[in-house]
């Protein structure tokens, strides 16, 4: 990842064009990231897959996938785009149709490790999505061959491969073999 030392606007970062890569943005601070590779893409496909089947067959809401940006902060603004997100239903509806960044956290944020990401920035993106207000947060982790769901800085739980994630309260009827992520 790639920090670009400039104080950035969540409004400027929806304007930079398209050059490949993906942006987020901390605290007014640009980061440049490698677009996913491989295993990750795989990975981010069945994950949202699963969801997607089960959040249309239900009506929960919304997935969304990589590359939606959520504001999460402002002065300076935060904006992070996860792997694969969801938002219920009864929040869209109170918030409606939004152009640009969605103004605030999913209930539920998926994020793939890459090859290239260090486990601290993992670490940081997890803490900002529980501090903004996101519900489960699930980090894959193919090296491993694990997931992580974390429901507040204290509430983890580490999944082997013969483990279920589920939805819990967030996308309720929802769950999948952390094995079927990896085979």
């Amino acid at each position: 990842m790639t920090v670009l030392t400039h104080s950035t606007t969540a409004e400027e970062l929806l304007r930079i064009p398209d050059d490949g890569f993906r942006y987020e943005l901390v605290r007014g601070e640009l980061r440049k990231m490698a677009p996913a590779g491989n295993t990750h893409g795989e990975i981010a496909a069945l994950l949202t897959g699963s969801l997607v089947q089960h959040v249309i067959a239900h009506q929960l809401g919304k997935i969304y996938a990589a590359e939606t940006g959520f504001k999460i902060s402002s002065d300076p603004d935060t904006v992070r785009a996860p792997d694969v997100a969801f938002i219920q239903q009864q929040r869209l509806q109170k918030i409606g149709p939004v152009e640009g960044y969605w103004p605030g956290a999913p209930d539920l944020v998926a994020e793939v490790v890459s090859p290239n990401d260090r486990y601290t920035d993992v670490e940081e993106k997890v803490a900002s999505w529980l501090d903004a207000g996101t519900r489960i947060v699930i980090v894959i982790n193919p090296r491993q061959r694990t997931v992580a769901v974390h429901r507040s800085h204290s509430d983890v739980h580490i999944l082997s491969e013969d483990a279920m994630i589920d939805g819990a309260d967030v996308v309720p009827g929802w769950s999948l073999t952390v094995g079927s992520l990896f085979a």
